[in-house]
C-alpha cells in the first residue's frame, strides 16, 4: 500500500451489509458497480451509478476507505487522501450471489 495514505488504520475486516447496494435495494433502483466500506461494511454503489451511494456514505460517516466489491477486486480508494490502494490478499469475500444490473 502506498505510504501517502494516512488512513490505513481505518481498514477493518468487515461483513458486507447487503447483497447489493443497500439504498438501491430499498428503493428498487439499479447500480453499476459496488463498493464496500472497510470501516463498517456498508455496501453502496459507485459514482457511475445513479445513486452514488458509496460516496454519500463517506460524506455522512467520514469512513475513509472503500473496496471494489463486485467481485472483490483487490483495490481500495481513500476518499480523504484521494489515492488508490493495493489491498493484496486483504479482500472482503462476498456474502452470496449479487444481482447484476448493468
Amino acid at each position: 500500500m502506498p505510504p501517502d495514505c494516512n488512513h490505513l488504520d481505518a481498514i477493518q475486516s468487515v461483513t458486507p451489509s447487503a447483497l447489493g447496494c443497500e439504498e438501491c435495494l430499498k428503493r428498487g433502483e439499479t447500480w453499476f458497480h459496488l463498493r464496500v466500506c472497510r470501516t463498517c461494511g456498508h455496501v453502496g454503489c459507485c459514482d457511475q451509478s445513479p445513486g452514488r451511494h458509496a460516496t454519500k456514505h463517506f460524506h455522512a460517516t467520514k469512513h475513509p476507505i472503500i473496496e471494489g466489491y463486485d467481485p472483490p477486486e483487490g483495490w481500495g480508494w481513500c476518499f480523504l487522501d484521494e489515492v488508490m490502494l493495493d489491498l493484496g490478499d486483504d479482500i472482503t469475500p462476498q456474502r452470496g450471489p449479487i444481482p447484476r444490473y448493468y
